[in-house]
C-alpha cells in the first residue's frame, strides 16, 4: 500500500521500492531509451500499513515492478502477502498505480497519481478500494523531505464512508557511510482506523544500511493509535501494537 509512491520507509516501512531502472538496462531489454522498467523484492518481518498489521505479525514476502517515461509518467504495481485468518482480505494484496512524478521548481519535486489496492482472495464482498495521492519533496544536502496527501473517496469496500491520510516523512544520510536514518509521521481521518472516532497517528523511526546500490537492510520501530479489536467469536487481536520491523530488500 502507498503513501508516498512506495517509498521505502513511508507507510509500510520497508515495504516498497523506488522507480531505480538505468537507461541501459530498457537498452539491453530492447526497450526504447526514454522507458525504463525497474523491479523491486523485499522480505520483511511484517508487513506494516500506516501502523497497522496486516500481515498477522509473521514474514511478508512483497514485490514489484515499475515502468515510467522520460516525460515523468509512470505505472506499476506492487504485491504483498497477508494473513488470511487474522486480516481477513485474503492472503494477497496487489496494488496497481499511475501517476506522474518530476520537478516543480527549483529543488522540489512533485509526484500525482491514483492507486488501485485490489484483494482477489477476499471473501465475497466488497475488499477492493481506489485511492489518489500527492507529494512534494526536497532535499537539502544529506536531508530529504516529503509531505504529502491520501484521499480515498467515499466507496462500499470502505463502508460508504470516505478516507483521509496526511503524512511527512524525513530521511538523513550518515556523511561517508552507508547509513541513513529515517523517520514518519501520519494522520489517518475516516475509515482506515482502529479507534472510536476515526481519527488516529501512526509514526515510525529507524535506519537502513545500503549493502550495494541494489540490496539494503533495515530496522525500525512502527506504532500507531488504536485499540485491540474484538471478533464474534469472541477471539481478540491487536492490529496496532508498537513492533520492531526488519527488511532485507533488493532493486532491480
Amino acid at each position: 500500500m502507498l503513501t508516498s509512491v512506495r517509498g521505502l520507509f513511508a507507510a509500510t516501512l520497508f515495504a516498497g521500492a523506488a522507480l531505480a531502472a538505468t537507461p541501459a538496462f530498457a537498452d539491453d531489454a530492447g526497450v526504447p531509451s526514454d522507458i525504463t522498467i525497474s523491479g523491486n523484492a523485499a522480505l520483511v518481518t511484517e508487513y506494516r500499513f500506516r501502523g497497522v498489521d496486516l500481515s498477522g505479525g509473521d514474514i511478508a514476502v512483497q514485490g514489484g515492478v515499475d515502468i515510467s517515461h522520460s516525460s515523468g509518467f509512470y505505472v506499476g504495481t506492487w504485491g504483498s502477502s497477508l494473513d488470511e485468518d487474522t486480516v481477513g482480505y485474503g492472503h494477497t494484496e496487489l496494488d496497481l498505480y499511475g501517476g506522474w512524478s518530476g520537478d516543480i521548481a527549483n529543488g522540489i519535486s512533485g509526484d500525482i497519481g491514483v492507486l488501485y489496492y485490489a484483494y482477489p482472495n477476499a471473501p465475497a464482498g466488497d475488499y477492493d478500494y481506489v485511492e489518489f495521492y500527492g507529494s512534494l519533496s526536497k532535499t537539502l544536502g544529506p536531508v530529504d523531505g516529503t509531505v504529502g496527501v491520501a484521499y480515498a473517496p467515499k466507496q462500499d469496500s470502505l463502508g460508504g464512508t470516505d478516507n483521509l491520510y496526511i503524512y511527512t516523512d524525513l530521511g538523513v544520510s550518515v556523511p561517508n557511510t552507508p547509513v541513513s536514518l529515517k523517520g514518519h509521521v501520519g494522520y489517518t481521518d475516516g475509515y482506515l482506523t482502529y479507534t472510536a472516532d476515526g481519527d488516529a497517528f501512526d509514526w515510525s523511526i529507524g535506519a537502513e544500511f545500503a549493502v550495494n546500490s541494489n540490496l539494503s537492510v533495515g530496522v525500525s520501530y512502527v506504532d500507531a493509535q488504536g485499540s485491540r479489536t474484538t471478533f464474534g467469536d469472541g477471539s481478540s487481536y491487536n492490529f496496532v501494537d508498537g513492533a520492531v520491523v526488519g527488511s532485507l530488500s533488493v532493486s532491480f
